[in-house]
């Protein structure tokens, strides 16, 4: 399944990267809720994590290498429920955005 990276953060070299070319248009205040959730997931139990559209433009959040399992797992569940609306409002601007380009 095919994957679009909106953001992610890296625990090991500290560092958040956003894609910026493709959703660029998102605002300010989107962005920077995104950098935090990413950051602290980072922060709490290591790791990277990774958030991205599939080609159902539903946002996956995927993680790799935490330094604690279960608390990486118990972090996700959190998060999703912590920002489910602002991930569901992602999720239709992706359909939108998407759709917009293709016509």
């Amino acid at each position: 399944m095919e994957t679009t990276v909106l953001c992610g953060a890296n625990a090991t070299n500290m560092k958040f990267y956003f894609n910026e070319e493709r959703y660029g248009i998102l605002p300010k205040a989107v962005k920077e809720e995104l950098r935090v959730l990413c950051v602290l997931y980072c922060s709490d139990v290591g790791g990277a994590i990774t958030l991205s559209f599939d080609e159902t433009h539903r946002l996956r959040i995927t993680t790799l290498a935490p330094i604690d399992e279960i608390g990486a797992e118990l972090k996700v569940k959190a998060i999703q429920q912590q920002y489910e609306e602002l991930f569901s409002m992602l999720e239709e601007f992706s359909r939108q955005f998407d759709g917009a380009e293709e016509q």
